[in-house]
């Protein structure tokens, strides 16, 4: 360790540590201009300069190269390093006039007038900083000092524009003062990477936390993005990270647990608003569904809580919102109702008038459903208070008109058409299970309904536990539903499963599936129907076995069996026809 003090502060820092870096643990910040902690210290700007004591000697020494030595005394802003500082600034300010980074270090200085007239019109200080991270950490080399003096520049090989350039960003990341544009050098703009948070509404880093309130909460790299894991090089981020926490070695793990239930709350995803291609879903970027309106009113949005139209950043004035769009249409898309539209749509509204008080919402619907508490008040507060506009009939198209969209409707209630024009429109898509849910049903062999959602014993009876015991539905994986309905569901579904762990032992239903000994022809087309692996073949015996346990009597092996082996207990067939008889009065019951 070596011991040494700054402006006045004793610190103990690592042997090879930079002064700078000393400095910057004891909260003591030195003006830099080409200093990046994953890069050799270039010391070419010297803004960074200190006065560095031992004894009876001093001397001016860059800061960010200098290594730290046992005994000595350093001084950031002494009378000497100061005036050495506002030279050094004021000779870059004659070099780069128009960079505000520089012009506001002068403004910190106290430089109001510099001494050096100028000398270019450019931002650029020639600090190396991207020439560095582009050679020598990426291994791209699409940039490149050029010429010398003054006339010394930052170009691509040649003066032309690079075939060689990855777009990865790097030197835009590392230039102190923003004056590197890719697209200068790769002849056009990077392809930022859409935030999926954020619904594509903004980009975000090839690092990245998933969402606020994400668990484990730490961020995460994408590898289909990395630099590392695509080409091998950079390696940046393990380089800046403090605690050691980056290890490009990590993969993913697949953890066996051995558990008594399952809750199933895989959630929704919308309808494509591609597959909508007469309102222009996909093609104006201010046609967008509701999630993406959510995250534009959201203060940790990509607007901060400002409501502005994606093309273009203005503030919209007549917004539409259109309801049932791909929901209770049979003909075409969903025949279902997505249930929550119509209140997040006045919802919607209702947020969109408290930012933009001058604005105009209007909602275009089939007709509007409040089911629940105070669903209907809080509806006729969004007519009444917020003056929302509602026009009953759904839109048959939208097309662009000048820098807006224009709505083709007709008024059901009047038989007129209409015409509106909008700033702005937000659709309401229909709610559709996950990928991941038809995946995760076929694997726990978990019957669904035609559209794709969990099916329940019996929908008033036992609304939360499906036909496979030991799991349990909660949420939209079992139906479009809103949050208290969700939260009421999962809370059912949680008092269920302490409920079956907290018997001492489990009970199954008699109606299970059995088997015929002397019927069976030992052909197992039974144990390829049966969707619960419930079925065995009895090498022994020549016969398939039934385990009571795994089955759930659904009767698929009873309507395979070839041969009427395989019946189901107190349903088998003489018994369903002496019933069908006696209802009928075609036989008297046995007394």
């Amino acid at each position: 360790m070596v011991k040494l003090t700054i402006d006045g502060q004793t610190i103990e820092v690592d042997e090879g540590t930079t002064i700078l870096q000393a400095a910057n643990q004891l909260g003591i910040e030195i003006p830099t201009l080409c200093y990046h902690p994953a890069i050799e210290p270039y010391q070419v700007c010297r803004v960074c300069l200190v006065e560095v004591r031992k004894g009876t000697t001093s001397k001016l020494v860059p800061s960010c190269g200098y290594k730290v030595e046992d005994g000595i005394e350093v001084l950031t802003r002494s009378e000497r390093v100061l005036k050495r500082r506002k030279t050094i600034v004021e000779l870059i300010l004659a070099q780069a006039p128009n960079s505000k980074r520089v012009q506001a270090l002068a403004q910190d200085l106290g430089i109001e007038k510099p001494r050096f007239a100028k000398r270019r019109e450019i931002e650029c200080i020639l600090c190396g900083l991207c020439v560095e991270m582009c050679n020598t950490i990426m291994g791209v080399g699409a940039i490149s000092f050029a010429r010398r003096g003054i006339e010394r520049e930052v170009t691509t090989p040649y003066s032309i524009r690079s075939d060689v350039c990855t777009k990865c960003g790097a030197c835009v990341s590392v230039c102190p003062t923003n004056c590197i544009r890719i697209e200068d050098i790769a002849g056009e703009p990077p392809e930022p990477i859409a935030s999926e948070f954020d619904e594509g509404l903004a980009s975000r880093p090839c690092i990245y936390l998933p969402f606020p309130q994400a668990v484990p909460n730490k961020p995460v790299i994408d590898r289909s993005n990395c630099m590392y894991f695509e080409a091998g090089t950079c390696q940046v981020c393990k380089k800046v990270c403090q605690p050691g926490a980056i290890d490009y070695d990590q993969k993913d793990e697949v953890i066996e647990e051995n558990v008594g239930a399952v809750i199933i709350a895989t959630g929704y995803e919308l309808y494509p608003i591609s597959e909508i291609p007469e309102y222009g879903g996909g093609k104006y970027a201010d046609v967008i569904d509701g999630l993406q309106f959510e995250r534009l009113l959201s203060a940790s949005g990509p607007t901060q809580g400002e409501i502005r139209r994606p093309s273009d950043g203005k503030i919209p004035k007549r917004v539409a919102f259109i309801s049932c769009v791909g929901s209770r249409d049979p003909e075409h898309h969903m025949a279902y109702c997505s249930k929550i539209c119509c209140m997040y749509m006045a919802k919607h509204a209702l947020l969109y008038k408290e930012h933009v008080p001058d604005g105009e919402a209007i909602i275009f619907n089939i007709d509007v459903r409040t089911s629940s508490k105070d669903y209907e008040e809080f509806y006729t507060r969004a007519k009444q208070e917020a003056n929302v506009l509602y026009i009953r009939g759904k839109p048959s198209r939208i097309i662009k008109d000048g820098d807006g969209l224009m709505i083709w409707a007709v008024n059901t209630l009047t038989g007129k058409q209409v015409r509106v024009h909008c700033d702005m429109v937000v659709v309401s898509m229909a709610i559709v299970p996950t990928k991941e849910t038809l995946k995760l049903t076929k694997d726990l062999r978990i019957p669904t309904n035609q559209y794709g959602f969990l099916s329940e014993v019996h929908p008033k009876l036992r609304p939360v536990e499906s036909l496979v015991r030991g799991f349990y539905l909660a949420g939209c994986a079992h139906g479009p539903k809103d949050i208290p309905e969700s939260i009421a569901q999962a809370s059912a579904a949680a008092a269920k499963t302490l409920e079956m762990f907290s018997s001492g032992e489990l009970t199954s239903e008699p109606l299970v599936a059995t088997v015929n000994d002397d019927l069976c022809i030992s052909c197992r087309v039974c144990i390829e129907t049966c969707p619960y692996e419930a079925r065995l073949y009895d090498e022994e015996k020549d016969i398939v076995i039934v385990n009571e346990i795994l089955c759930q009597g659904c009767g698929a092996c009873v309507v395979a069996c070839p041969t009427g082996a395989t019946q189901q207990r107190n349903l088998f067939d003489q018994q369903v026809i002496k019933m069908v008889e006696v209802i009928f009065g075609t036989q008297e019951p046995n007394r």
